[in-house]
């Protein structure tokens, strides 16, 4: 897979992961720092050209998150639903702890920081 195609993939989980919101904040988890990692692989299996495998690493804005379930499985399902990925693990991470400081500027504005 070239690094152009990887690249496009990863533009692409972008877009979905911005379709992602915790119930509780109006703005997507992208925007709100969230996603730590994104990691698009080659799959390996040299008889099959399937796809992408995806490796993120997220985090939420409190360990106790009452949806992180939910987000998680959307995350999952939302990513693999992308065009060129075969399947995505979503490693959940504390470290770094989340802070307001990892939001973009969108973010800020939207939630009035």
């Amino acid at each position: 897979m070239t690094q152009e195609r990887k690249t496009q993939i990863e533009e692409r989980i972008v877009d979905v992961l911005k379709t992602v919101y915790d119930p509780e904040i109006p703005v997507n988890i992208f925007d709100l720092g969230m996603i730590y990692k994104i990691d698009v692989k080659d799959d390996n299996d040299a008889e099959s050209d399937t796809g992408a495998i995806v490796e993120l690493d997220m985090t939420f804005t409190a360990p106790n998150c009452p949806a992180a379930d939910f987000i998680l499985e959307d995350v999952r399902t939302k990513v693999e639903s992308v065009d060129g990925v075969k399947a995505a693990t979503v490693n959940l991470v504390f470290e770094p702890a989340w802070d307001q400081s990892m939001m973009s500027e969108e973010a800020r504005v939207e939630l009035g920081f």
